[in-house]
């Protein structure tokens, strides 16, 4: 009888793509993955602004979605004193020394642990302390603004004035703050807005105890669609009035090319309602809807909508509103 000797498959080596690689076979196929070993750019536009005695506020450009970057780390003359999410490009630095210089510089970090350069470090001097201030400044009196861009605006305001000087101007979207600029400013400039978007801007004053003013007057400001994007889709010139038991609101509905009959309403950030005009009932013009509230007076909204486009999806956000309920 013959004997039959089994074979052994020969063993394939595995052989290194460039650096360090991990080789996969799938289906007969080699592939190979280099990791990733590139650091993204050092982030850029870097600003460090004092808002009080023991404050400062550190704002930097995003980074470019191609550039991969999945945090910032923010460092006090090489000092690590935060580490942030991608989405983050602002951040206060608090609990230092009154009257004290500071030096920081920002650094990117990608997915695969690479983190970038610095970059040149950007000095801050605090404001010396004044404890026994509690004398907040006065709130600026005029506020402006207009679109730059897509994603662009310029605000600007009215300077305001304290008792023992304004440290700072806060610029706020939405009751978010998310600007600080010197005190010797009267506007700034904002990036990283989105296309075809309304933005209700506010301004506060601030001194070296940390006290804030009131809001200044607030201001809207429709960024332009982006190249190709189309007309603008977002609710025009919305007001919100309170009376007694009831909320109402008017608005120019936008150009969609068709008549928009279906608004979705939002109440403090969360989607409360949709209005429907009936067939025959769909305003040319200015809309006006009323609300009727059972909530208890001083309760505070604010108040935005969208509308239904024609292809089914909602548009943009109107401007938002801040409206006291009354009894």
């Amino acid at each position: 009888m013959r004997r039959t000797v089994p074979t052994r498959a020969p063993r394939t080596a595995l052989l290194p793509c460039t650096a360090l690689a991990l080789c996969a076979a799938l289906a007969g196929l080699t592939a190979c993955t280099t990791p990733d070993t590139e650091a993204p750019p050092a982030p850029t536009g870097l600003t460090a602004q004092p808002g009080s005695a023991t404050t400062v506020h550190v704002m930097w450009e995003a980074a470019a979605e191609r550039d991969g970057v999945t945090g910032y780390q923010v460092f006090e003359s090489g000092r690590l004193v935060r580490e942030l999410a991608a989405e983050k490009t602002m951040v206060d630095i608090t609990g230092l020394t009154p009257q004290t210089g500071y030096a920081f510089t920002v650094r990117a970090r990608d997915a695969a642990g690479n983190v970038s350069g610095a970059g040149p470090a950007v000095p801050a001097t605090t404001p010396g302390a004044t404890a026994e201030d509690r004398l907040a400044p006065t709130a600026p009196a005029a506020t402006t603004a207009r679109a730059t861009g897509p994603r662009a605006a310029r605000v600007s305001w009215s300077a305001a004035t304290d008792d023992t000087g304004v440290t700072a101007y806060d610029v706020y979207q939405g009751g978010v703050r998310i600007h600080t600029a010197g005190p010797g400013e009267t506007g700034t400039a904002l990036s990283g807005l989105q296309p075809d978007t309304v933005y209700t801007f506010t301004v506060r004053a601030r001194d070296g105890a940390d006290n804030s003013s009131p809001d200044g007057p607030a201001v809207d400001v429709t960024t332009p669609p982006a190249s190709g994007d189309g007309p603008g889709t977002a609710p025009a010139a919305f007001t919100a009035t309170a009376s007694p038991g009831a909320v109402a609101l008017t608005w120019t509905a936008p150009d969609t090319g068709r008549e928009t009959s279906e608004y979705e309403l939002y109440v403090n950030g969360r989607p409360t309602t949709v209005i429907q005009f009936g067939a025959g009932a769909v305003p040319s013009g200015r809309a006006e809807h009323r609300i009727t509230v059972t909530e208890p007076a001083g309760t505070v909204w604010a108040v935005k909508l969208r509308a239904r486009l024609p292809d089914g999806n909602w548009g943009a956000f109107s401007a938002e509103r801040t409206v006291t309920l009354k009894a």
